[in-house]
């Protein structure tokens, strides 16, 4: 699996074309910002138009003030000169603290979008894709638009700018000469024209190859205790030398040609000023120009050309950066399935009525998960759902949060359409516990309070009682004040699945979902656990997902889960007297 690392992905970076409606979507951003953009573009071109009158000063020097001994003259136009240097130098360092400020807003409002994007997405987004490749999209990607964004896109208007005034004054001084610095444009366009598209396919295959890095790389952090538990070290090494390879290899290889393009500019800038000189000197040998006049010409063609460096410069920084850019905007772009409809209403006040109402329901195309389930289930009644895993336990749970849309059918709160309903209405009226007990970094109490922000320190602690947790807590080092690790490692699983119990409970749910709650707690703990928990869930209609089934005894109803459907429903002394699937599984434990 690991040595054809998300070969797909590559392959689609490759067929990718450059998509120039995203580019334009910048616009969004450089919007947010226009008026601090406006006024430092504004400065910038007022600086570049005082730094462009040196050569035509140099001109006036020597072809009238020097000749006609005008001494005033010179003083004056040095005295200009070193006011415009001054000049510049202010509005160099406004310039650059302004681009930054520019640039790095843009940064951050993108990102933010990233990140609020991302927390609409639905569950099916996050299971399809690994993570590390999602990372890299919030974090590198973004980074690397950072100095595109911060001077690439002010400096791009400012040399075009300046490109127009060169032009201009140097038609001004002499049209010969003008169309004489011309002769190298043809040759620059072919040069660019040859580069451009292996430049940007280098980097687009690069940007894959480095995605796959780091998406290999949270793999094996995250899975690094059963790396060690089977020793896969050395193999792992391996993958990931290769992996590495391919990211260094696309990198040389988009090093390569980019480097192409600057040496072209460089190369014929140089051979057109050379070609100027032999002209020039070839005039002033016929008396046709003046020393002023080449001189000046001399000083706009250095001028001319670096604009044209600078932009070819971020041209490659553009071509760079548009893999990642697009790759950024197609998460912007992913649907959000599972949303407010238009006139979503608020949820009401949930009382705990549950209905499954001829429900359909598939992850894949083709692959049904629920066939027409059917089911109720009264306010305060707590319900078992049990049997073979991947029957559809999870799912029916799942779907009553919403966290995915049916085909078909209708699930109903309260005979309240759930699709017609706010989401946050409706969630935050749910508390769920993952069999996978997730804990932030930070304190335990920050994590028992992560369902409801403004609990007291006594409601956290409550809940930490009625669940058990209280007192492993006040035995650790700082009590609830203790400091967890990523994802809680500090911590047993039972003890992560203690405390994510304490969350949900905080919240004061009027449905609460237990999915495989207690697999990871021993039976002492159990026991006690239990005997909060009736004082709890009582009058909280709850759904309990167990494999233990001495756990779920004394559920209201039991429901067995068998190939989509409802096999068998009734309360355990029901159910065991029917002798079906039910007591098959209690009879196997």
């Amino acid at each position: 699996m690991a040595r054809n690392t998300f070969k797909e992905d590559e392959i689609v970076a490759q067929e990718n074309k450059f998509n120039l409606a995203r580019f334009r979507r910048l616009g969004k951003y450089i919007r947010a910002h226009r008026r601090l953009f406006i006024t430092t573009l504004l400065f910038t071109l007022l600086s570049s138009t005082l730094g462009l009158l040196a050569p035509y000063l140099t001109m006036l020097i020597l072809d009238y003030a020097i000749p006609d001994r005008n001494v005033p003259m010179v003083l004056i136009i040095a005295a200009f000169m070193l006011f415009t240097i001054c000049l510049n130098t202010f509005f160099m360092r406004y310039r650059m603290d302004a681009m930054a400020r520019v640039g790095q807003g843009i940064i951050k409002d993108l990102r933010y979008d990233l990140f609020v994007h991302l927390q609409s997405l639905p569950f099916s987004f996050f299971d399809s894709r690994p993570h590390g490749k999602i990372l890299v999209r919030v974090v590198n990607y973004i980074n690397s638009l950072s100095e595109m964004m911060s001077g690439g896109l002010m400096n791009l208007v400012t040399d075009l700018f300046s490109l127009g005034i060169i032009v201009g004054m140097m038609l001004i001084i002499d049209v010969r000469l003008t169309l004489y610095a011309m002769a190298g444009i043809p040759f620059l366009m072919l040069a660019v024209f040859v580069i451009r598209v292996k430049n940007r396919r280098a980097w687009v295959i690069f940007s894959a190859k480095q995605s796959n890095l780091n998406a290999y790389i949270h793999e094996s952090i995250a899975g690094v205790k059963i790396t060690q538990s089977f020793t896969r070290e050395e193999e792992n090494q391996k993958v990931f030398a290769e992996v590495s390879r391919n990211v260094w290899r696309a990198w040389m290889n988009g090093i390569r040609v980019q480097f192409l393009l600057w040496p072209s500019v460089e190369n014929i800038g140089s051979l057109a000023v050379a070609f100027l000189y032999i002209m020039g000197v070839s005039l002033i040998a016929g008396e046709m120009l003046t020393i002023g006049v080449l001189m000046a010409f001399i000083g706009y063609i250095w001028r001319f050309w670096m604009p044209i460096n600078n932009i070819a410069g971020f041209y490659n920084t553009l071509v760079t950066n548009m893999s990642y850019l697009e790759l950024i905007f197609e998460t912007l772009d992913e649907p959000v399935l599972v949303k407010d409809r238009p006139g979503a209403k608020e949820m009401p006040e949930i009382q705990g009525k549950v209905e499954f109402q001829n429900v359909c329901f598939s992850y894949d195309e083709g692959v049904q998960i629920l066939n027409n389930v059917n089911f109720t289930c009264n306010p305060g009644d707590s319900i078992a759902l049990v049997g073979p895993t991947g029957a559809g336990k999870t799912t029916i749970v799942n779907l009553i949060s919403r966290f995915y849309e049916i085909q078909s059918g209708r699930v109903l709160v309260d005979g309240f359409d759930i699709a017609d309903a706010k989401l946050a209405s409706l969630r935050s009226q749910m508390g769920i516990m993952l069999q996978d007990s997730f804990l932030f970094s930070g304190t335990i109490m920050d994590n028992i309070r992560y369902s409801r922000l403004d609990a007291t320190d006594e409601e956290v602690i409550n809940a930490a009682k009625a669940v058990c947790a209280h007192d492993f807590i006040i035995e650790m080092e700082k009590g609830y004040e203790t400091e967890v690790n990523e994802r809680g490692s500090r911590l047993s699983v039972g003890q992560r699945q203690l405390i994510s119990f304490a969350r949900a409970l905080l919240a004061d749910p009027r449905i609460l979902i237990l999915d495989e709650a207690t697999s990871n707690i021993d039976t002492r703990t159990e026991k006690a656990l239990q005997e909060g928990l009736h004082r709890l869930l009582k009058g909280r209609t709850s759904f309990i997902i167990a494999h233990r089934l001495s756990t779920i005894q004394h559920a209201d109803m039991i429901m067995v889960v068998d190939k989509g459907d409802i096999a068998e429903k009734g309360n355990h002394d029901e159910l065991m007297a029917l002798k079906g699937d039910y007591y098959n599984l209690v009879m196997a434990q």
